[in-house]
């Protein structure tokens, strides 16, 4: 009977083998003879094009010149949101960097100094203490005694002024969102697309139009960052909240709440450790989105990073590389700390005195003060000693130039070698491809993986695609974006395998990929440019050491999840170490393994549209032309191209993981 159900519930084995070789070899052969008979299947015609880009810009330039609200014009609308953020984001650059100003300009006079350094440090090394004790509390007091000891404090303190306004702004308005997509499913079905869109299309889209309605500045950056950093807490709201127990609903309703009792009493107190996982996501995001938005006016430094590849100075760049990595330390693990400690039920309350109450609240203003007075005497109190700083950009730079000098000709050698054998044959393969069969392909991948909606969806992004112009490029991008991926695969496969059953190296390991994946992308570029110069070689080598951290990751834990019982049972079996691991590891942990392809390829399509800055003609580079010159149009369809490969990416291989678990009986 068990087996009968089981035969009925899974397909014949060997059908779909059968229906996948048939339909490649169909491919092949329409590829290979259907072009004198139906040239428009391999080159989309001009006459077939949707004017998107034109219609798009056409839209956002009525909506600045046209569009009205009867009192108030649209322009005047986000004229004001930008007035509006821009209170708070003076208010703490003035509190942390540039002091309280009179007049405006150079001809700007500081009234009030801004916090000494030695009070800022204070301040954090107390909130650390009060999160999680004296090892948090040094920990963040150190990350931040390093920027100041080379160098990075006043970059850094804008950078952080930035977070102070995004962040709080990205988990208030996440969490609305989630709650009103929790209680009205109509909004979720709105949202969701919405969401998907906002997380896939790259982050340099996202710049163009800020740009184009709120100007150039650090307001629009915190624009940016809020657009970019509100999605995972949408979405973290809307299953923390489906996440609540019943039974707490159920008391809830017993004690006669309303809707916004319900809510805000019970609802959201009850979910709020899952909230609090979503705010360290929205801080860690608005650190990575505030570096990229130094583009449009951000500072800090993120631009202190873009200035230093725009001068090649490799050394300037991974000193500012450091500092961000500093910062996203301190502020990752004082996230963490307030996730647990504000999820754990409030102390009872034993003094009654106010300074009792709030001791830490107390210091850091005795703090404040004594330095702020103090440094009126003692200038090294409010800003760190330039004679004490330390810089070591200069020996990575001559490291590089050491590298470079050695090296060339074997690096030359590397670079056109993969150019000559494996890129370009690549990048021609695709480039013949046949749109209409590629299409094609790609729906009946989509149907065997997931079903007819997933295969409507694969064929219609890709037909979006070919549609908008933009088929060419997109190849471009699918050709990098494809051997990086690759290589990222095959170099990360072996680490994370070899990591996994070795406890001590899989720490080392975690720490290395951890600091990985909080170095901006730009300092990728660095290096890459030194010693390869510029052309589609760099861009897979950035692209490769950015999303190598994913491939890791997933596959040590994958095979760290593999139950222990199934290696002893064929350990007792007489099984070597080769078959445990070819036989119950890897072919267990394949669906995470799946899912770290997945991430992998999404790290490195985020990746390529930064590439654009060393000189790859893919969608990346569209995006990046359509925000020198701010063409909304261009930009939103090359941004939303991109999102199209990302989705079809991530929806194949997600169903592909499904169907790998449902075959090994893991679901």
């Amino acid at each position: 009977m068990l087996a009968t159900d089981a035969a009925q519930a899974s397909p014949p084995p060997i059908r779909l083998p059968i229906a996948w070789i048939i339909a490649i070899a169909v491919f092949v052969a329409f590829w290979l003879y259907a072009k004198p008979l139906a040239p428009a299947a391999f080159e989309f015609p001009k006459a077939w094009y949707v004017p998107m880009a034109r219609w798009i810009s056409s839209a956002m330039k009525w909506l600045i010149d046209e569009a009205s609200f009867g009192l108030f014009s649209f322009t005047d609308l986000t004229r004001f949101i930008s007035a509006v953020l821009d209170v708070p984001y003076r208010l703490a650059l003035s509190l942390l960097s540039t002091g309280f100003l009179e007049g405006s300009g150079s001809s700007a006079v500081q009234i009030v100094p801004p916090l000494p350094w030695i009070a800022v440090i204070g301040i954090v090394m107390l909130l650390g203490h009060w999160l999680g004790g004296t090892r948090l509390a040094l920990l963040a007091g150190g990350c931040f005694l390093f920027l100041a000891v080379f160098g990075q404090w006043t970059s850094a303190m804008v950078t952080l002024a930035s977070i102070l306004v995004a962040a709080p702004l990205g988990v208030l308005l996440g969490l609305l969102f989630g709650i009103a997509a929790w209680r009205w499913r109509w909004i979720e079905r709105l949202v969701t697309p919405l969401l998907d869109l906002m997380q896939t299309i790259p982050v340099f889209a996202y710049l163009v139009p800020v740009l184009f309605l709120f100007g150039f500045g650090p307001t629009a950056a915190v624009i940016a960052t809020l657009i970019f950093a509100t999605p995972p807490m949408t979405r973290i709201a809307i299953l923390a909240l489906r996440a609540v127990p019943g039974e707490i609903i159920d008391l809830g309703n017993m004690v006669g709440c309303t809707d916004r009792q319900m809510t805000w009493r019970v609802m959201v107190p009850a979910a709020r450790e899952s909230l609090m996982v979503g705010m360290n996501q929205v801080i860690m995001l608005s650190l990575n989105m505030v570096i990229i938005a130094s583009m449009i006016g951000a500072g800090g430094l993120g631009f202190d990073v873009l200035a230093a590849l725009r001068r090649l100075d490799f050394g300037a760049g991974l000193e500012a590389g450091f500092a961000i990595v500093a910062l996203a330390i301190a502020m990752d693990r004082l996230s963490q700390a307030a996730a647990d400690k504000l999820s754990a039920p409030a102390p009872a309350v034993r003094h009654s005195g106010l300074v009792a109450r709030h001791p830490y609240i107390a210091a850091a203003l005795v703090l404040v003060l004594v330095t702020t007075a103090l440094g009126y005497v003692m200038p090294g109190i409010r800003t760190y000693p330039a004679a004490l700083q330390l810089s070591t950009g200069t020996f990575w730079s001559e490291v590089v130039a050491w590298i470079n000098i050695n090296f060339f000709d074997t690096l030359e050698a590397i670079k056109n070698a993969m150019l000559l054998n494996v890129l370009i044959p690549f990048k021609r393969f695709l480039g013949d491809l046949p749109w209409l069969g590629v299409i094609a392909l790609l729906a009946f991948a989509g149907y065997r993986l997931g079903g007819w909606r997933l295969g409507l969806l694969t064929a219609g992004l890709a037909l979006f695609i070919a549609a908008t112009g933009q088929w060419e490029k997109a190849m471009i991008t699918v050709y990098l974006c494809g051997i990086s991926a690759m290589l990222a695969m095959l170099i990360g496969l072996p680490i994370g395998i070899f990591a996994a059953t070795r406890d001590r190296l899989w720490s080392w390991v975690q720490v290395a990929i951890d600091t990985l994946q909080t170095l901006p992308s730009f300092v990728y570029l660095m290096p890459a440019v030194m010693l390869f110069r510029v052309g589609d070689f760099t861009a897979m080598i950035a692209v490769v050491a950015f999303a190598i951290a994913p491939a890791i990751r997933y596959t040590a834990l994958g095979i760290r999840k593999v139950d222990p019982k199934l290696i002893e049972a064929g350990r007792a079996m007489g099984c070597t170490e080769w078959q445990i691991l070819t036989r119950i590891r890897l072919k267990l942990a394949l669906p995470e393994i799946l899912l770290g392809l997945n991430q992998t390829i999404m790290f490195a399509l985020s990746m390529l549209v930064i590439t654009a800055l060393v000189g790859t003609r893919d969608l990346g580079q569209e995006v990046y032309i359509a925000l020198t010159k701010a063409d909304t149009g261009r930009g939103l369809v090359a941004g939303l191209s991109i999102a199209a490969i990302a989705i079809i990416a991530d929806r194949l291989i997600s169903a592909g993981a499904i169907h790998a678990r449902r075959r090994l009986g893991l679901e």
